[in-house]
């Protein structure tokens, strides 16, 4: 790609521009959740930027030596960068972040009426390694009037009004859904700004990749088992699905989203609820997948009809291709029936 011809380029699609687009699309729309967006775009870049330094810092010795401060961990600082971009926007109410325990309810003053749940860098064990590794938020509109009480972020999937990730990959990718399908932007270092790179991504119907955590295979239940040897050994004479799996949950969505397939964390005797949180990661994974046309299920039920109690529970989840995830409902229907 010339970066010299692109820089005159005028046509270039921006998040901003983007999002501003689809608010015009709702003339009642007061500009909100366009402010409240661009200031989570803005975190995303700050952590983009942080995640590209680490490595270095540590290597030249830089870590421990700021101000005589020990340098802060990563996912710390990331989600320092997220609760700050969100209080300051001032169209927040309640931010709920895996780093803390506890929601976050903002004051009076710069209170909005959004509730943000999110997984400020998401797979942080994987930094020194070089893999993939992700920013996952969702937001919820609360109930007008009245105080905002933690009822208001424990709501099903289904209620979210948008939801969206940020991958500090090869390259900074930010995937994004406001209800009307899944698009993906690319930031352009050059410029400081996502492009849109993936207008409208629609996941294939069916897969020919799986990725799950084979290591817990001993502990995992009877449709699941069924299932990857089904991946592994079909009976139809179709060849076998190839395993891909890299314990960073964005950027194997990520991949599942664009070459399809199906990605799965299943509860097992060890984690009988699985090990993913519900309202910031797989509510808006499931957000996406079924925007992009594919499915998102809990072993029980359709992920984003899930009724969470607390703000850090946790759910068993399967999703990613339409017809390969119904396989796995057909598979959990059946066991039921033998019960």
């Amino acid at each position: 790609m010339d970066h010299a011809a692109d820089a005159h380029r005028t046509d270039l699609m921006t998040i901003t521009r983007f999002v501003l687009n689809e608010q015009s699309k709702y003339p009642e729309s007061r500009g909100d959740f366009s402010i409240l967006l661009s200031h989570i775009v803005l975190g995303c870049k700050f952590v983009c930027s942080c995640v590209n330094k680490a490595g270095l810092a540590k290597l030249i010795g830089l870590a421990g030596e700021t101000n005589g401060e020990e340098q802060k961990k990563l996912d710390v600082l990331s989600n320092e960068v997220f609760v700050k971009a969100l209080v300051s926007s001032s169209r927040t109410c309640i931010l709920v972040s895996e780093e803390d325990e506890e929601a976050i309810f903002v004051e009076a003053s710069k209170r909005g009426r959004y509730c943000v749940v999110f997984d400020p860098l998401d797979g942080s064990s994987n930094i020194d390694c070089g893999v993939s590794i992700g920013t996952i938020f969702g937001i919820y509109l609360i109930k007008d009037g009245g105080e905002p009480t933690l009822d208001d972020v424990l709501q099903p999937g289904k209620n979210m009004l948008a939801a969206g990730y940020c991958m500090y990959g090869s390259s900074c990718t930010l995937v994004l859904s406001t209800g009307t399908g899944v698009n993906g932007f690319t930031l352009d270092p050059s410029l400081g700004e996502f492009i849109l790179t993936h207008p409208d991504i629609k996941i294939p119907k069916k897969g020919k990749i799986y990725s799950v955590n084979e290591g817990n295979a001993k502990n995992w239940d009877g449709p699941t088992a069924k299932y990857i040897e089904k991946c592994k050994f079909p009976k139809d004479g179709s060849s076998p699905k190839s395993l891909r799996y890299i314990g960073s949950m964005v950027a194997d969505v990520h991949r599942t989203l664009l070459y399809g397939g199906v990605f799965l964390y299943p509860a097992d005797k060890k984690s009988p609820n699985g090990k993913l949180r519900v309202l910031y990661e797989v509510f808006p994974m499931s957000f996406l997948m079924e925007q992009a046309g594919g499915q998102s299920f809990t072993g029980k039920e359709r992920a984003l009809d899930l009724v969470p109690k607390k703000i850090h529970e946790r759910s068993p989840i399967f999703l990613g291709s339409y017809d390969d995830v119904e396989e796995i409902i057909a598979l959990y229907a059946a066991e039921e029936k033998k019960e």
